[in-house]
């Protein structure tokens, strides 16, 4: 993949950076009819939720890839380049091709009206290309909430998928558990199939989520419960595979993806158990609780960027059985640091805080009197100008976790390893 054709790329939305974030669809709309609604012509599987939202995607898209399917995956934000938020059987878009479709979505702005945003503008390429390239579905997942998300442009989805719900985004979402579920059940359409693991969910959630199906008439499909069997596989359904993501929250990832693929062949998809095995073993998904080799040091690095998913970082490391663990961190200003602070930090453990480049970061001095005020018992708590130098100071403890933000991991590896 060429430098330069990347720059390119990144440059042309750049441009449209300055117009902010716009929940609604109506900019959306407009765009994708002046492109002949190539939205109409991708069947398409559409994930929402908290967390999990990335890794449900990967799953059904190497599976149904694996059967022989051609298919369009959407997922934000990206780690290292654009290119990776569009994909087609797990590859990303070429930038030439990518900048080619980015021009044709540019040629159908109207110079009269507010121009659409940058997550507008890559959606409506994204339903481009898919359209284009006559994939048989794509897995698209939900940017921000969902009622309002300029994804939320379909009328009959072959699934509607909700993963989690927690508290984040509440800047924009609101402030309750329960408003931030209506707008995430905003993907739910008539008669379409629901596939939530509704006793997994906060009350006020399952509420909001059983009335809007109820609403809708739609068919909810419930995943059942996942067994860890004693030679390392996991058991759903008769279905056994090797789990290729680590965490226990996975269980109940891969879980949501297997019902929703069991809908899927109910009504006419070909996929054999074998297919379902081997794809879902064969997943893989970066920046999320990935063992990663920097300077000879294996380091666990993963985004965790609200408390939810902090959480199950913590969950994972604790079953790491290590005495301590020094903590990586970078956050951006948005978020709940004294909730992720309190999900990750325990006692001899250790603190090193960097800023996140390039975006609206949280000041790491501010971090600092927050978390020793959290967890006073933490072994040192230090502040440094950049994520290596945090790195520098933290290598050769038992355990070093890089976390708290994706950019922050997506700049990691993009300075560490080379373009693909």
């Amino acid at each position: 993949m060429a430098t330069q054709d990347i720059l390119e790329v990144e440059q042309f939305l750049q441009g449209f950076e300055l117009f902010g974030v716009n929940l609604g669809l109506e900019a959306s709309l407009t765009l994708l009819a002046a492109l002949n609604n190539p939205q109409h012509r991708v069947p398409i599987v559409h994930v929402a939720g908290s967390n999990g939202k990335g890794s449900v995607c990967a799953y059904l898209s190497s599976v149904l890839t694996e059967a022989g399917y051609k298919v369009g995956r959407y997922t934000s934000p990206h780690l290292i380049h654009w290119c990776e938020r569009i994909c087609i059987n797990g590859q990303p878009i070429a930038p030439d091709d990518l900048y080619r479709v980015l021009l044709k979505v540019q040629s159908a702005i109207d110079p009269e009206q507010p121009s659409p945003t940058q997550f507008e503008v890559i959606t409506a390429a994204m339903w481009l290309y898919f359209a284009d390239q006559e994939v048989d579905v794509a897995i698209v997942e939900v940017g921000l909430g969902g009622r309002l998300d300029a994804t939320n442009v379909v009328d009959r989805p072959l699934a509607s998928i909700i993963t989690s719900i927690s508290r984040e985004h509440w800047q924009r979402l609101g402030n309750t558990i329960a408003q931030i579920t209506t707008e995430k059940a905003g993907i739910l359409k008539p008669n379409c199939p629901a596939v939530v693991a509704l006793s997994t969910l906060p009350q006020d959630a399952q509420t909001v989520i059983h009335q809007r199906i109820e609403a809708l008439a739609c068919p909810l499909i419930s995943p059942l419960s996942s067994e860890r069997l004693s030679n390392g596989q996991i058991q759903y359904d008769g279905i056994q595979y090797r789990p290729p993501l680590p965490g226990e929250a996975q269980m109940q990832n891969v879980g949501l993806a297997i019902a929703t693929l069991f809908h899927l062949r109910k009504t006419g998809w070909n996929l054999p158990d074998d297919s379902i095995v081997n794809g879902i073993e064969k997943t893989t998904w970066a920046g999320r609780l990935q063992w990663y080799k920097w300077q000879q040091t294996e380091i666990l690095i993963d985004g965790a960027h609200n408390s939810a998913s902090a959480k199950v970082l913590r969950d994972y490391v604790n079953t790491l059985n290590v005495s301590s663990v020094r903590w990586v961190m970078g956050m951006l200003s948005t978020k709940d640091h004294a909730d992720i602070f309190k999900a990750l930090l325990n006692p001899r453990d250790s603190l090193y805080l960097v800023p996140v480049p390039g975006h609206s970061s949280a000041d790491p001095n501010s971090l600092a009197t927050l978390a020793t005020a959290i967890c006073p018992e933490l072994i040192e708590c230090q502040v440094h100008k950049d994520v290596f130098a945090g790195l520098a100071a933290a290598t050769g403890g038992e355990l070093v976790v890089l976390c708290g933000s994706l950019y922050l991991i997506g700049d990691f590896l993009a300075k560490t390893q080379p373009l693909c």
